[in-house]
């Protein structure tokens, strides 16, 4: 067909001729004066048009969208077949309470021992305070929630680096805290504790509706034209938990963005090397448990906004599965990618907020038939009983391409522990399609977030975003709908030829992120900076979890030569939260010790504060 290809069915591939290809970003990196004149250009009538459709040529989008037969039909949001039931788990009802759940979840964890917490020897070397830490604190009358909110509260008020109250939250209101806290010590002095999460402070990124707080989505002008009139369905899940809310975490603004730099609040530092980014978008939520001054944060991923950011600070960060969790009440509200997932700074942890904040909405309950939610068994220190079984999924070739080999050899040295320690077989996959997987996702975000944010763009509000996201919206204009539709055709290839790897292993194992913590270029903390190379490092393998809807955790699994941390990613089956979790317990078990980061807060032992 001339300079036309046609794609052969997928069930026509054979993946055995793959070949892989690196990924090669021809896009300038700018920052300063540069940018804002790049930016205003890619704006103007006729020559940005002419250098966003040379960016695309360049990058071989054009050729996928244009000049490409897909055979496929369209698959607009995940659609997945029916899975086989985990192994080893706890089933737990979908209209369950959040607390009923809680309780559930805490049957599946280790029995607590304070000797390994707050009155052992562990001090010698540094951990995170956990969940279970802060409840045994509690019930114990070591300290109470309205004694931590006043070191918390006493930190965020001093904190200085760009714009109050800190480079880590957007809003924040002391006395709004202090009134929580004072709640839940009133009901420990009683001793009625709501839940495992009474007294447990917690960050909500600012694309998630949360009581008083305005919703800006990292914007300065969005509460202008969009009301919070309740609190978004995770959020109220967490509270009636009796979680304290402690405010509004910074952001990439509108999560267009995979550094977490932002002009409009400050760009959030990583608490491991403040001259460096935390990744994104959901900065502010990953620096704030890495610092220890929250024991978990809520934030959305679209494109790895919470797996990126976790990675980069040394947390772990929960993808779920798409429509696991209910996004009612949030910006990405609607989309076909997002989800709402749990950043902290422990896999127990992970496990306790998920089980907080699951539940499916009404729609996708009837759309996408979720199967009954269920916690893997972890009753010993290693992970469970079924990881053992597990068959790991490895594209070898995609797995090393990453910038330093110091991420790869880190992560490959888990997987041999894994092997050596439980049994877990390593199979050797091929995954096709990935130039074609990340473009489809580009045109599936950037559709989403157009057709939110059009109406506000068109009222003159584009001028007030940031030249970062002002570059993106510039490219997402560019897409027409017969570029949409292809987009959507290429989704349902990638889904068959993950279903049919799924057929094979239990789950698809990668480092998070292609490189470590990106240093921030001082021109790019006033306007931003545009940068695809190092976005293309940060979500090399994030975008198959959003696009197809897989669930998908990163556990930190070391360090690379300069002490910055190094995340694995674990991708499951649709609705197998589960098998990932446990399979991360075991990972974070066999993982080296965690290093205090250089901004560290340790809100229950103040003597020991930097």
């Amino acid at each position: 067909m001339g300079k036309y290809q046609v794609m052969k069915p997928v069930h026509e591939v054979d993946v055995s001729d793959v070949k892989y290809k690196e990924e090669d970003i021809k896009a300038p990196h700018l920052t300063g004066f540069s940018f804002k004149l790049f930016v205003n250009m890619l704006e103007a009538p006729l020559i940005g048009s002419l250098i966003v459709e040379s960016l695309k040529k360049n990058n071989g989008m054009t050729e996928i969208f244009r000049h490409t037969v897909i055979p496929e039909e369209p698959m607009f949001r995940p659609e997945f077949p029916p899975q086989k039931s985990e192994i080893d788990v706890v089933i737990v009802g979908e209209d369950e309470s959040p607390i009923e759940r809680l309780e559930t979840a805490l049957k599946c964890l280790p029995q607590y021992d304070p000797s390994r917490s707050l009155q052992g020897d562990s001090m010698s070397s540094f951990r995170y305070w956990k969940i279970r830490d802060y409840a045994y604190a509690y019930r114990s009358k070591l300290t109470t929630p309205f004694e931590v909110a006043k070191q918390i509260i006493s930190i965020i008020e001093e904190f200085k680096y760009d714009k109050p109250p800190t480079p880590y939250l957007t809003s924040f209101d002391a006395d709004e805290v202090r009134k929580q806290a004072e709640a839940s010590t009133q009901r420990f002095e009683e001793g009625k504790p709501i839940s495992i999460l009474d007294g447990i402070f917690v960050t909500i990124k600012d694309d998630i509706d949360c009581l008083p707080y305005p919703t800006n989505g990292g914007t300065s002008w969005l509460h202008e034209d969009r009301s919070v009139k309740k609190d978004s369905v995770v959020v109220s899940r967490l509270r009636s938990c009796g979680a304290i809310l402690l405010g509004k975490a910074n952001m990439h603004e509108l999560g267009m963005g995979t550094t977490g730099n932002n002009a409009n609040y400050g760009t959030t530092r990583n608490p491991h090397a403040p001259e460096r980014y935390t990744g994104g978008s959901s900065s502010g939520p990953a620096a704030i448990v890495a610092s220890g001054l929250c024991s978990a944060a809520l934030g959305t991923d679209g494109g790895g906004s919470v797996r990126t950011p976790s990675a980069l600070c040394g947390i772990t960060g929960l993808k779920t599965t798409y429509g696991r969790t209910d996004m009612t009440g949030s910006l990405c509200e609607g989309g076909t990618v997002e989800i709402i997932g749990p950043l902290t700074s422990s896999l127990e942890d992970s496990l306790l907020v998920y089980a907080a904040i699951l539940g499916s909405s009404s729609a996708d309950r009837i759309n996408l038939k979720p199967t009954p939610p269920c916690f893997p068994k972890l009753l010993s220190h290693n992970g469970g009983n079924a990881i053992g079984s597990l068959r790991l999924g490895k594209y070898t070739k995609w797995f090393n391409d990453v910038k330093s080999s110091d991420i790869s050899d880190k992560c490959e040295d888990i997987l041999k522990l894994l092997s050596n320690n439980h049994g877990c077989e390593v199979v050797e996959i091929v995954i096709p399609e990935l130039e074609e997987m990340r473009a489809a996702h580009v045109v599936s975000i950037g559709s989403a977030t157009l057709k939110s944010l059009t109406p506000y763009c068109e009222a003159g509000k584009n001028s007030k975003l940031t030249y970062d996201t002002r570059t993106s919206f510039a490219i997402f204009r560019s897409f027409s709908a017969s570029d949409y539709i292809a987009s959507q055709c290429i989704r349902r290839r990638l889904m068959e030829y993950h279903m049919d790897i799924f057929k094979n292993v239990d789950v698809i194992v990668t480092p998070t992120t292609g490189m470590t913590a990106p240093v921030i270029p001082p021109d790019a903390l006033k306007n931003g900076e545009t940068n695809f190379q190092v976005t293309a490092y940060l979500m090399r393998f994030a975008v198959a979890a959003n696009l197809l809807g897989f669930p998908a955790i990163s556990v930190p699994v070391g360090y690379d030569k300069e002490g910055l941390p190094i995340g694995l990613q674990i991708m499951g089956r649709p609705w197998a939260e589960a098998t990932v979790l446990g399979l991360a317990a075991a990972v974070e078990e066999l993982a080296p010790l965690t290093k205090k980061p250089a901004i560290f807060y340790d809100v229950l032992n103040t003597k020991q504060n930097p």
